[in-house]
């Protein structure tokens, strides 16, 4: 039976949550004139007129994604347990988790490296900078799928979780797959997820450590 530590420790996954929603929140509000097609010249006066929101959203953004990788290595201590064999599955739910919170971290880091350097970039390096979180947003996206996948199947194999929540980690992991609606599971349903599965498993811990203190005694 895993200690009062990690149990504790799965707590890293709402903090995870609310510094993404905090460092967001942060970073949008000073992309209002900001347009999708704005030139490099654009995003460059956006950089220099707007380098704190940018440096303190990315920073508290990136701080979300290293409390996310606390969190998957405490679920991989519960899958592990459940899985009670080689810990397949356990593993690739902590592969697809730490890739996803790599990607996640490198995420902004375009930006926030136009910020640090605003007087000494070209509109080009500027423009091309900036993009960079694309391809980083579908890196975690397609990490993912690892993460949930492997945590719905294993609810399927063993009682960890509900066969419902099973089911539905399955889903989110397909619409995942589905590019035009992929982005859509990542921001919105994979927070979710993380904070159901939090407190499922905190207090289904809860419950089976006292009866496992009694019988001890």
């Amino acid at each position: 039976m895993l200690d009062r530590f990690h149990r504790t420790s799965l707590f890293a996954g709402p903090l995870a949550v609310v510094l993404w929603i905090v460092g967001l929140v942060i970073y949008q509000g000073s992309t209002t004139n900001l347009s999708d097609k704005a030139s490099d010249q654009q995003i460059l006066a956006w950089v220099q007129g707007n380098t704190n929101k940018i440096l303190l959203g990315g920073w508290l953004f990136a701080l979300g994604c290293l409390c996310f990788i606390w969190f998957v290595v405490a679920l991989r201590g519960y899958l592990l347990e459940a899985e009670a064999g080689p810990g397949t599955l356990s593993t690739i739910a902590l592969a697809g988790g730490l890739a996803a919170a790599i990607f996640g971290l490198l995420q902004p880091g375009g930006d926030m490296a136009l910020a640090i350097n605003k007087n000494d970039v070209s509109p080009a390096t500027a423009g091309a900078l900036h993009h960079t979180s694309d391809m980083f947003f579908v890196g975690a996206e397609l990490a993912a799928i690892l993460l949930l996948a492997a945590v719905g199947i294993l609810a399927f194999r063993t009682a960890i979780l509900p066969k419902w929540w099973a089911a539905l980690s399955l889903v989110v992991a397909v619409a995942l797959v589905i590019g035009p609606i992929g982005w859509a599971a990542l921001i919105f349903a994979t927070p979710i997820w993380v904070l159901i599965v939090n407190v499922w498993l905190y207090l289904r811990s809860r419950a089976v450590a006292p009866a496992t203190s009694s019988v001890t005694a």
